[in-house]
């Protein structure tokens, strides 16, 4: 199951406080696994952005999916995917 990285920004005034962006972190969760993806982990972050998310998805459409669907908390995410580095041996091999 690919691996997908999301840095998203939380829309300036969507929530009063930490707390309230906490209390959606179950929903989240749930519209992640509702479009085939499963949240590995998620991070609150220092700088431009807010949040870093890592999940597994079944396919591209999958993340995509999820991504839109994670929008409607006010969370704007940029997805890629994440390949860990120790499939850069296999890669150099394949060359």
């Amino acid at each position: 199951m690919p691996t997908y990285a999301a840095i998203a920004t939380v829309e300036t005034g969507r929530f009063q406080n930490a707390q309230e962006l906490a209390s959606i972190w179950g929903d989240v969760q749930t519209d992640l696994e509702d479009k085939n993806c499963h949240l590995i982990d998620a991070y609150v972050l220092l700088g431009e952005r807010d949040v870093l998310l890592l999940f597994e998805a079944d396919s591209r459409e999958d993340a995509l999916q999820a991504s839109i669907a994670v929008q409607r908390y006010g969370i704007s995410m940029d997805t890629m995917e994440a390949m860990n580095v120790d499939r850069l041996g296999e890669l150099v091999d394949e060359l």
